[in-house]
């Protein structure tokens, strides 16, 4: 929405902005914390029928027009990460399913899913590893 009050353009949107970035809508951070839970759900049957292996969601950011969820996943041990990324980015579709069935009283349309690699905790090792040189 656009007010002109004189000579100044003053812009008004649904979100709030912080440290000049946009941060979520209040809709997005629900929908990004259902998605979370039900997907750490569906990941933790994964992992025990694949066996010997942690996934967990770290963080999950829906987009405005809540369309598309971008997944961040930590994978435990890191040496089978490429490998699971691969397999569940295969398996997107079924996970998709899996996931609207689980919220299908929740949401009308389930967001296409877009899984990420979380590097967080690699990142914090190395700067660990630099700061004790």
């Amino acid at each position: 929405m656009e007010i002109n009050q004189g000579k100044e353009l003053v812009l008004f949107s649904r979100f709030s902005v912080k440290n000049n970035s946009i941060m979520e809508s209040t809709r997005q951070h629900k929908i990004a914390r259902l998605i979370q839970k039900d997907l750490s759900d569906i990941f933790l049957r994964y992992a025990k029928r694949i066996g010997n292996v942690l996934i967990s969601v770290s963080e999950v950011r829906v987009s405005p027009d809540l369309s598309v969820a971008s997944i961040y996943l930590s994978i435990f041990p890191d040496q089978r990460e490429q490998e699971l990324m691969a397999k569940i980015i295969e398996e997107t579709g079924a996970i998709r399913g899996q996931l609207g069935t689980l919220e299908r009283h929740q949401l009308r349309i389930i967001p296409e899913l877009r899984f990420f690699a979380d590097e967080t905790i690699q990142r914090m090792e190395h700067i660990d590893e630099l700061l004790k040189q």
